[in-house]
């Protein structure tokens, strides 16, 4: 059975994009621990991250970084840290979030958050990148 990010890929499941090319898909987490956290995946489902072929996890990596950079000058904090828990979808995939202080980066902190928001700031991202 196909995971969640592989159904959002495939156009299944709508999300807030922030940025895909013909190996990775990016965009908003719909139960962010702070505004801005954005899953970034491989299309290719491989459920552990650490499984992924060494070119991949790089490539994921640099995939990563601009976006990283664009959420910094859209939303407030001090970093973006980036999380890799890797149990709640069986499909690699980093979070990263803009954070002010270690404690907010806790999963405890995450809640839904409203999609006229989630699309609001997938447009600030978005333009960030560009």
């Amino acid at each position: 059975m196909a995971s969640i990010f592989t159904r959002i890929i495939k156009g299944e499941i709508p999300c807030h994009k922030i940025r895909e090319d013909e190996r990775f898909l990016a965009f908003l987490d719909i139960r962010p621990i702070h505004a801005g956290h954005t899953l970034v995946i491989p299309k290719q489902e491989i459920d552990y991250l650490l499984d992924l072929p060494d070119d991949l996890l790089g490539d994921l990596m640099k995939f990563a970084k601009p976006i990283a950079k664009a959420i910094q000058t859209v939303v407030p904090c001090s970093r973006v840290g980036v999380i890799v828990a890797g149990i709640e979808v069986p499909h690699a995939h980093v979070h990263l979030v803009p954070f002010e202080s270690i404690g907010q980066l806790s999963f405890a902190n995450a809640r839904a958050a409203d999609h006229k928001d989630l699309a609001a700031l997938a447009e600030k991202i978005c333009a960030a990148l560009k």
